[in-house]
């Protein structure tokens, strides 16, 4: 799988693990039907940048979840 390729399978992939490591309860942030690929550079340097840091703060932890909310669609 080469990720820096978009596609909707990586996609998928990128928010499925974005999901795990950010340990958030509400999996529907996280359905890739409500992403466009045209976002899907921004999404990867979201995974890439958690990936690299490990484990966040809580406070870091929000922050992530507040930029991904304003990658949605309609948003």
């Amino acid at each position: 799988m080469n990720l820096n390729e978009a596609s909707q399978e990586n996609l998928k992939f990128l928010l499925e693990q974005l999901s795990e490591r950010l340990g958030v309860a509400n999996r529907a942030l996280f359905d890739d039907e409500d992403y466009d690929l045209e976002r899907y550079d921004h999404l990867k340097f979201l995974y890439d940048h958690v990936v690299q840091t490990g484990k966040l703060s809580p406070q870091e932890t929000a922050a992530f979840v507040d930029e991904l909310r304003s990658v949605r669609k309609g948003s």
